[in-house]
C-alpha cells in the first residue's frame, strides 16, 4: 500500500513488525503495537531508543510524520507490569508464571529455609530498572588506561602525546596481559561492545534461555511438538571473557575469625552470608570490589563433609538491619576445611588443579544465589544480566594454611541452574551432570570444548 513504512517494535517477548501510515496518529500505533502483541491490557509505553529516554506518547493528535520514524525504524516496547501484560507466559515473565523460582527461598536436601534477597526480579523493564550506585560511578569514568612519557621512544615535551604514551582502552589486551589478568572487568567489556561508530546503538545484551519458548500455535506442545522458532538454542560451554566483581576485600581479619572459630571449636563446617557494598576498585580497569563488613551466619545442621540451611525466622530483620546501616547481602561464605595436623595447625590440601576448586553442587549452589541477586544493566533486554554476587570457599593451599578463594560462576551456568537443567553427582563432585529431555521437560544440548 502507498505511503506504508513498517516499524519494528522489540519487547521483552521478542520483535514483531507492525505496518503504519506517517498521516496516522500516535494513538493508532499503540492500538496496532496491542493488537500484534496480543496484549492483555494497555499497560505499556514506546520509546524512540533503547534506554528508554524518548517517550512516544499516545495522543490523536500527534502524527507519526512529526516522529520523524521512518520505514525499518525499530521502537522499544516496555511493559509498566510485565507479569499482567502477555496473554501467554513469554521468557520475560517465566519466573513467575512457573512459581517458586523468584521467591527467596534456597532448597537444600531435607531442608528450606530463607536466604537474603535484594528484592530484584529478573523480569522487569529497562526503564524502570535503578542500576547500582557502583555502576553509576564507573559510566562517568573514561576508563582510559594513563601511561607515562616513554623516555626511549617519545620525541615530543612534557604536554605532548604520541602512539607510545597515549592513553590505552580499558579492555586493551596487551596491557591485560603484562598486568597479567585473564578477565575484563563488566564495564570494560561494555565500552568494547559500544566502542566504534555505532557507539552501543545495536548493542542488547539476551540473557540465556534454556526453556521452550511457550505461545507456539504451529505445533502441539511439548512433548508432542517442537519447532526451530521455539526450541531453546543448544550451548557451548566456554569460558566467560568479563567478570562482574573483581576483588572481594573484608573490612577486617576479625570477621574471618570468628566465623572459623566454629570449625575450630566442633571441626564442622560452616556457611555464612557476607553484608557489605560494592565499591570501585582502583587497580583494575573500570573494576568493581565487594566489600565485606559483616557475615551472617543463619541456622545450619553441619557435620564434618555436610551442611544443611534451616529456616530462619531472622532473615527479614537481618536483611532489614542492613539495608539501615547502607549495606546488602553480597555474597556466600563456607568452609571445607580437614585437619591435617593438630600440633601444627595445619589442614589438607584438596583443592587444586588435580582435583577440582568448585564441586558441582557449590556451583549449583552459587548460580541459584546469582539468579536470586541479579545484576541491573542498562543494555540488558529485560534490564538484568549476570550478577555481583560472589561465592567465597574457605579450603587449604599448598602450603597448608588456611586460604580463601573468591568465585563467580558465568551466565551459561547460571541459566542451567535456574532452568533445571543441571545437578550433582553423587560420587564424582567435580562433575555435573545434564538431564536428558523428558516428557516433562525439554533439556537443550550442552557441548564443551576440549
Amino acid at each position: 500500500m502507498a505511503g506504508q513504512i513498517v516499524l519494528r517494535v522489540e519487547s521483552p517477548d521478542g520483535t514483531k513488525r507492525v505496518q503504519v501510515s506517517p498521516t496516522e496518529s500516535s494513538y493508532n500505533l499503540f492500538e496496532k503495537v496491542y493488537n500484534v502483541f496480543s496484549l492483555t491490557n494497555y499497560g505499556f509505553t514506546l520509546f524512540n531508543d533503547r534506554n528508554r529516554k524518548n517517550e512516544i506518547k499516545s495522543s490523536r493528535s500527534v502524527y507519526l510524520s512529526s516522529l520523524n520514524l521512518k520505514h525499518g525504524d525499530k521502537i522499544y516496547l516496555c511493559p509498566l507490569d510485565p507479569d499482567n501484560i502477555w496473554a501467554i507466559p513469554g521468557p520475560s515473565n517465566a519466573e513467575s508464571a512457573n512459581g517458586s523460582r523468584s521467591s527467596s527461598v534456597v532448597s537444600t536436601p531435607g531442608s528450606t529455609t530463607s536466604i537474603p534477597s535484594n528484592g530484584k526480579k529478573s523480569s522487569g523493564s529497562t526503564s524502570q530498572v535503578e542500576e547500582d550506585e557502583v555502576d553509576k560511578q564507573l559510566w562517568k569514568l573514561d576508563g582510559k588506561i594513563k601511561r607515562l612519557k616513554d623516555k626511549k621512544y617519545c620525541r615530543h615535551g612534557d604536554n605532548g602525546c604520541c602512539v607510545h604514551c597515549s592513553p590505552l582502552e580499558p579492555y586493551d589486551e596487551e596491557y591485560l596481559k603484562t598486568q597479567n589478568m585473564k578477565h575484563l572487568s563488566f564495564h570494560s567489556y561494555l565500552r568494547k561492545m559500544t566502542a566504534g561508530v555505532a557507539k552501543g546503538k545495536f548493542l542488547l545484551l539476551e540473557n540465556i534461555s534454556c526453556r521452550i519458548k511457550e505461545g507456539c500455535a504451529g505445533h502441539l506442545p511439548w512433548p508432542k511438538g517442537i519447532c526451530s522458532k521455539c526450541q531453546p538454542s543448544a550451548i557451548t560451554l566456554n569460558r566467560q571473557t568479563y567478570r562482574h566483581v573483581d576483588n572481594i576485600m573484608f573490612e577486617n581479619s576479625e570477621l574471618v575469625e570468628r566465623f572459623l572459630n566454629y570449625w575450630r571449636i566442633t571441626g564442622h563446617q560452616r556457611i555464612g552470608f557476607l553484608y557489605g557494598r560494592y565499591e570501585t576498585h582502583p587497580d583494575i580497569p573500570l573494576g568493581i570490589r565487594a566489600i565485606v563488613a559483616a557475615i551472617y551466619e543463619p541456622p545450619q545442621e553441619s557435620s564434618r563433609d555436610h551442611v544443611k540451611l534451616l529456616p530462619d525466622e531472622r532473615q527479614d530483620i537481618v536483611n532489614e538491619l542492613a539495608r539501615c546501616l547502607g549495606l546488602s547481602c553480597v555474597g556466600w561464605i563456607f568452609t571445607d576445611l580437614l585437619t591435617e595436623d593438630m600440633q601444627t595447625g595445619t589442614v589438607k590440601y584438596v583443592r587444586n588443579i588435580k582435583s577440582h576448586f568448585l564441586s558441582a553442587q557449590e556451583c549449583i549452589m552459587a548460580g541459584y544465589f546469582q539468579n536470586l541477586h541479579p545484576n541491573p544493566c542498562r543494555y540488558a533486554s529485560n534490564g538484568y544480566f549476570g550478577s555481583k554476587f560472589v561465592t567465597v570457599c574457605v579450603t587449604g593451599d599448598e602450603k597448608c594454611q588456611v586460604h580463601m578463594e573468591g568465585y563467580s560462576v558465568s551466565n551459561q551456568c547460571m541459566a542451567l541452574v535456574k532452568d533445571d537443567c543441571l545437578v550433582p553427582t553423587k560420587d564424582v563432585p567435580e562433575l555435573g551432570f545434564v538431564r536428558e529431555s523428558s516428557d516433562k521437560q525439554y533439556v537443550p544440548d550442552v557441548y564443551y570444548k576440549v
